[in-house]
């Protein structure tokens, strides 16, 4: 079984800030809820709106703790992206 790093990419320096370790169901639920964007790769533009969405769609507590973090003091939206380990 792999580790799955979730990171944000810094919206200044471009620099890669790991979030939290997530599970292959979350993995699942994302691919499967931002299909458009983590089908081509592993990466999306999370906004306050997308994390709305994931909420009303079922995400648990843990997931949208890490989202949350991401997007702190960023309201304009961040990078995130995956990596297996």
């Amino acid at each position: 079984m792999s580790i799955i790093q979730l990171y944000r990419e810094h919206p200044k320096t471009y620099e890669s800030e790991p979030l939290g370790i997530i599970t292959e169901n979350q993995l699942d639920f994302l691919i499967d809820n931002l299909e458009d964007e983590f089908e081509e790769d592993e990466e999306c533009f999370l906004v306050p709106d997308t994390l709305d969405y994931l909420k009303n769609q079922g995400a648990d507590s843990e997931l949208i703790s890490i989202l949350e973090r991401a997007l702190a003091g960023n309201q304009d939206g961040v990078e995130i992206f995956y990596e297996f380990e």
